[in-house]
């Protein structure tokens, strides 16, 4: 679960905590180093995929967020390893999916139906069989409930045409990407999922690759920082 502060009109500070939500529900007990080994993964492919497209991401490092924000050089220790910087963006209201891999919901669909969000894929598919092409496969982000996996031609009703074929054609290049580092490491990239946005609401805006983010945010500051690391559990008791 991630607190997020507003630094200034431009710019959010996201600071993962320990703590573990599950169907909507707050679970009682945090994995310890959770946070920080999340925040650190999405900096890691933030910086490997910033040449395929950019992101709203602009440090991770302790350091440089007390130095970009002097309120918080007292808050190293609860800041450190779980905290990014980030532009505001204003986010697409679908999570962009590239499946590689028949695996999770889309073979329950398949199973059911012989479809992917309506769509119908080959048959004679077995469970975690690859799809050659990877399929990009969106889902719907409301800001309360589950996903839904729905068509492209659903994403661009609601897009236009042009911006849907422009999130398609990115989440495509960035799960290559990602694909072509992985698998020389030996790990298959099942899927990769990327909630996209914009820099500013115009239609014509640069698109970057960005995680969700509530229209409310806190301010940042010492004090509430503070107040986090007592109340919500960013520096896990165990």
């Amino acid at each position: 679960m991630r607190e997020v502060y507003e630094v200034d009109s431009d710019t959010l500070l996201l600071v993962a905590s320990d703590r573990v939500s599950a169907f909507d529900v707050v679970l009682k007990e945090p994995v310890p180093h959770k946070g920080a080994v999340l925040t650190q993964l999405s900096a890691f492919w933030f910086r490997k995929l910033a040449a395929v497209m950019p992101s709203h991401f602009l440090t991770a490092d302790a350091d440089e967020i007390a130095e970009r924000v002097p309120a918080l050089a007292t808050e190293r220790e609860p800041l450190a390893g779980r905290a990014m910087l980030v532009r505001r963006t204003t986010p697409v209201p679908f999570e962009c999916v590239v499946r590689g891999y028949i695996a999770g919901s889309a073979w329950a669909e398949y199973g059911e139906r012989g479809t992917l969000a309506g769509e119908p894929l080959p048959e004679g598919l077995v469970e975690s069989a690859r799809l050659d092409p990877p399929i990009f496969s969106p889902a719907t982000k409301a800001e309360t409930g589950h996903d839904e996996n729905v068509s492209f031609s659903h994403v661009a009703a609601a897009l236009g045409l042009a911006l849907a074929e422009r999130l398609k054609r990115a989440s495509l290049a960035l799960y290559e990407a990602g694909r072509g580092y992985a698998r020389p490491n030996g790990i298959a990239s099942c899927t990769r999922r990327a909630i996209t946005a914009s820099r500013t609401s115009s239609p014509a805006a640069t698109l970057v690759a960005s995680t969700r983010i509530p229209s409310v945010a806190r301010k940042a500051s010492g004090r509430t920082m503070r107040r986090l690391a007592l109340s919500s559990s960013v520096r896990s008791s165990h």
